[in-house]
């Protein structure tokens, strides 16, 4: 793997990091303690590009390979994780699965709205009895006539009260994985409706919601793939989308890291910058090390999408890495701010608050251990 970066993928990093520092940076205190970013955001990432990378530009998208996506989005996580998760549901699971599955009606109807920020999508896979397991949901769509009846409810929904289109998955045939199918359905039929979920630990600036379906009505050309194929349809999309959750990680850890490397050369104690004192230093040692190894491992998924590799696996060991990684560099960087880390005058606490999660969705720590031991021995421990 060659890793410097093409002229392009330089550049989209520079617009990226542009736009991060413009748009994001100084307003995300603000969105944090408001617990919502300013919807506008989504029109001025769909007009850079940036809800559109890696899709077909006749669908609307802006093209380029996973390697710039893992560049823009570590920008996004550095500036604001609400604002990154809403690129990496709505074009990373959303979009993208629209993209490999769906029909060519389905594509230029969604993939233009959505690539532009016109639309917005969630990813409807989470039930409030079944997070790990799902295989196990219960949300049902049931045939009636030439339509499906979808009845049911959904929990942590990101974008969820913000979203034109929900990519939901229910059961249409018998227990376990193979009676999963998916479907796009818009959020303003007659039986869809959404609560918001406040007083979030962190991600506070993103719509999370709870969504239930009292017999919503879609027609058929509303699934996605084939029928019992949801389950396919949602593993693809967070095998990738595990490699998102990585890449924000290392924006996470490098804000921590720029934030506490600048408080340790301007904060004095017992005479000087605490930036000399060696302890101080070991902690900034350690986030940089976080930092580079979270990269690499997320580059390699990466790498491995671009050439046509199998990355499952690789995806769950940059997604286990980083995501911990990013706990330790914030409470790293919290130890270097001392008390002052504690208050949200300083940017620390919310990393810290921000990081706590990515060990939780889209797969926590534990089951991406139980995914990699698998991978290494063949035997599933489930």
């Amino acid at each position: 793997m060659n890793l410097e970066l093409s002229e392009e993928q330089a550049a989209l990093r520079d617009l990226a990091a542009a736009f991060t520092d413009r748009e994001i940076v100084p307003y995300a205190a603000e969105w944090d303690r408001a617990e919502s970013v300013d919807r506008a955001i989504i029109g001025k990432l769909g007009k850079l590009g940036l809800l559109g990378l890696t899709l077909p530009e006749q669908y609307g998208g802006s093209g380029g390979d996973h390697l710039a996506y893992c560049l823009a989005l570590e920008e996004l996580g550095r500036g604001d994780s609400a604002v990154r998760g809403i690129v990496s549901v709505s074009l990373g699971l959303v979009a993208k699965s629209v993209n490999g599955y769906g029909s060519e009606e389905q594509k230029q109807h969604w993939l233009p709205r959505l690539t532009s920020g016109e639309a917005l999508g969630c990813f409807a896979l989470t039930e409030p009895g079944t997070g790990s397991d799902a295989a196990n949901l219960t949300t049902r769509a049931v045939r009636d006539g030439g339509d499906w009846l979808i009845s049911g409810a959904k929990t942590f929904i990101t974008n969820g009260t913000w979203a034109d289109v929900a990519l939901v998955f229910a059961r249409t045939g018998g227990p376990g994985h193979k009676g999963i199918t998916a479907f796009l359905v818009p959020t303003d039929l007659p039986g869809f409706t959404r609560t918001e979920i406040h007083g979030k630990l962190g991600l506070r600036g993103q719509a999370t919601a709870e969504l239930a379906f009292d017999a919503v009505r879609v027609p058929d050309s509303a699934r996605l793939g084939e029928p019992g194929k949801g389950f396919t349809v949602a593993m693809a999309a967070l095998a990738k989308g595990r490699m998102s959750v990585a890449a924000g990680c290392v924006g996470i850890a490098r804000a921590c890291l720029d934030a506490a490397v600048r408080y340790a050369g301007e904060r004095e104690q017992f005479g000087k910058p605490i930036a000399s004192h060696q302890l101080v230093q070991e902690l900034l040692a350690d986030i940089a090390v976080d930092v580079e190894a979270s990269r690499l491992l997320t580059w390699k998924v990466a790498d491995h999408i671009d050439r046509g590799l199998p990355f499952a696996a690789e995806s769950s060991v940059a997604k286990l890495y980083a995501s911990e990684a990013a706990v330790r560099a914030a409470n790293n960087a919290l130890q270097v701010f001392g008390g002052y880390g504690f208050i949200d005058e300083y940017p620390v606490g919310k990393y810290l608050r921000d990081a706590r999660v990515m060990t939780l969705y889209e797969g926590t720590s534990q089951i991406h251990k139980l995914l990699i031991g698998r991978a290494l021995t063949g035997v599933n421990a489930f």
